[in-house]
């Protein structure tokens, strides 16, 4: 029985934004960029004190909160 390999991207080739990054991206306080990655929304790694969210995180969830007003 042969496991099946699962393909990672190279993790030097992922982009890490700081919450400062993350909420000016998003153009929201960074208060709120806190509450997307506490309530589970916006998934985070924790770096010491901190967190760095992946620019395709950021990405996924614009493009799944957007809304067509029209």
């Amino acid at each position: 029985m042969a496991k099946e390999q699962v393909e990672r991207p190279d993790i030097g080739q992922l982009q890490f934004l700081t919450v400062a990054e993350v909420a000016a991206m998003m153009r929201v306080s960074k208060m709120t960029v806190y509450r997307l990655v506490h309530s589970g929304e916006l998934p985070a790694a924790r770096v010491g004190r901190s967190f760095r969210v992946l620019r395709e995180a950021v990405e996924e969830y614009l493009r799944g909160a957007y809304h067509d007003a029209g």
